[in-house]
Parts: structure tokens; C-alpha cells; sequence
């Protein structure tokens, strides 16, 4: 039988993941093979009434680096220009945006923070509403942690798909 995690125990483990403590802290939301934190879930405030608008971070230092250097190789560039070109790309992150913003909501339970509530309308990754001509995306990580957090995100399910192997051969966080 599994023991049921300890979040003190994971709330470490991601601090030691980031090299800092996490702000806003929920809970896992997605673990490796190896049991360890992945994905985070993240409070729409900090205890401080501080926007925190990225819900779902990527904490599997693995992960975080294969997405760094697609991003460094272009891949916002890249990406965005994909959802410029394909309707089911945008209709995917339109639909991602959407959901983003009912989880937000949902997990503010009527908090509006120091900003007035202004980050709850924010798409993945902390993104303004995007104009009909499109926008640039924002982080990456952000997409890849959104796909994994919420399976049937298309764009971010294709995103991951680029950056190789999803897990290490061995756990990355010891």
C-alpha cells in the first residue's frame, strides 16, 4: 500500500527543486514515475494578497531544462507562430485560457488579492486575453506544466512532445 504524501515533505522537495522557497504553494498536482513533484499547483494570491498568476508550475528539473533550451532555441517563436497557423492549436489555447481562468476562480474562493482580482482573468502562464490577430505566447513551461496538470491541452500536449524524452532514465531531485 502507498502512503498518502506528506505535503511538508513535498513543499521541500520543491523548494529544494527551485533552489528557493515556493510562493503560494498548493499542493502536487503531477508527480514523476519516481514519485517525486513534477507539476505544482499554485494559489492565485500569495499569503501577502500578492498575484501569483502561473497556477500550474514545472518543478521535475529535467523537464525545466529540456523546456529551457526549446525555448532558447526558438520555440516561443515557434509555437507561437504554429497557433497563428493552425485553428486547432488556437482553439486549444483559447480553450486552455478558459480553463485556466474558471480554476483560478475556483481556487480564489472569492479572494481578489491586492490586485483587485485583476490576475484572475489571466490565461496559461499569466497571459493577458489574447487580441483576435493572436499574440505571442508566454513561457513555455508554463503550456508544458498546464498540459501535464490537465491532460487534452493540445497545444501544450504537442509542446512536450518536442522538447524528448518526457522523464530521465533516474530521478532528477535525488
Amino acid at each position: 500500500m502507498h502512503a498518502d504524501p506528506d505535503p511538508d515533505e513535498d513543499r521541500a522537495v520543491v523548494a529544494a527543486q527551485l533552489g528557493r522557497e515556493p510562493r503560494a504553494f498548493r499542493r502536487v498536482a503531477v508527480r514523476c514515475p519516481f514519485g517525486r513533484p513534477a507539476v505544482t499547483e499554485q494559489s492565485p494570491y500569495d499569503p501577502d494578497g500578492e498575484p501569483f498568476p502561473t497556477t500550474y508550475y514545472l518543478t521535475c528539473r529535467h523537464l525545466v531544462a529540456a523546456v529551457s533550451r526549446l525555448e532558447a532555441a526558438g520555440g516561443v517563436e515557434r509555437w507561437t507562430a504554429a497557433v497563428a497557423a493552425e485553428p486547432a492549436l488556437a482553439a486549444s489555447l483559447a480553450r486552455a485560457d478558459g480553463e485556466q481562468r474558471r480554476i483560478r476562480r475556483e481556487l480564489a474562493a472569492g479572494r481578489t488579492g491586492r490586485d483587485g482580482g485583476a490576475s484572475l482573468e489571466l490565461g496559461v502562464g499569466g497571459a493577458a486575453p489574447r487580441p483576435a490577430g493572436g499574440g505571442s505566447l508566454k513561457c513555455l513551461h508554463a503550456h508544458t506544466a498546464f498540459a501535464l496538470a490537465c491532460p487534452g491541452y493540445e497545444l501544450g500536449e504537442r509542446i512536450l512532445a518536442d522538447v524528448g524524452p518526457l522523464w530521465p532514465d533516474r530521478c532528477c531531485s535525488g
